[in-house]
């Protein structure tokens, strides 16, 4: 089948996620929520423990693992760049976070596991992969910065609100049907292995 791409609005809904496929480029529109911390996950399981209250509506929400670099001057917040951080580190909290907020939507670099993207099959979501060391064609797509939760906490693992504008490409790493193009490549690797491994012994 033949890579389509999409330019959508976000947060992105079930309806859209469901029609994507692993391999189609996304543009992304609309607002979305950054952070890049393992700190901030963990709260966020809290919050879903009921142990304190959400800094902002997260159910639905286009959750994106993007680390930034930002700065409070005048009284407001600014995002001055953003930068997609390895996803796999959130492997632990993501299925029950995914299935907790029912999020359509979440992106970073490096992936999620199978744990993961049951969960995403499940809700009908998304994983959207972001290119590594794209700083800064993906920050000329920020326009305005929306919300900022849990201003206690390090700039970078604060939740984020963004309003973007043309922000990707990205790719459908994982889709809503649980394919995952990098359970894929793993496999495909895996099938060559003996083969590399006799060539490098003949070699000898």
């Amino acid at each position: 089948m033949a890579v389509q791409e999409h330019r959508l609005n976000f947060p992105l809904s079930e309806a859209d996620a469901r029609r994507l496929r692993a391999g189609d480029l996304v543009t992304l529109d609309g607002e979305i929520v950054v952070t890049a911390g393992m700190p901030t996950h963990e709260r966020l399981l809290r919050c879903l423990d009921g142990d304190e209250p959400l800094p902002m509506q997260l159910q639905e929400a286009s959750v994106m693992h993007l680390g930034s670099y930002s700065r409070e001057a005048d009284g407001r917040f600014e995002v001055l760049y953003i930068n997609p951080t390895t996803s796999t580190r959130f492997n632990p909290f993501m299925p029950r976070l995914l299935r907790g907020f029912r999020w359509h939507a979440v992106g970073g670099k490096g992936g999620l596991d199978r744990a993961s993207a049951e969960a995403l099959q499940e809700v009908g979501g998304v994983y959207l992969s972001f290119l590594g060391g794209g700083c800064t064609l993906l920050s000329h797509a920020i326009e305005e910065v929306r919300q900022v939760g849990w201003s206690d906490m390090l700039t970078h693992y604060r939740l984020v609100r963004l309003k973007v504008k043309g922000l990707g490409p990205t790719t459908v790493g994982i889709d809503a049907q649980g394919r995952s193009l990098y359970d894929d490549e793993k496999a495909a690797a895996q099938a060559r292995r003996a083969a590399i491994i006799a060539q490098m012994d003949a070699a000898r």
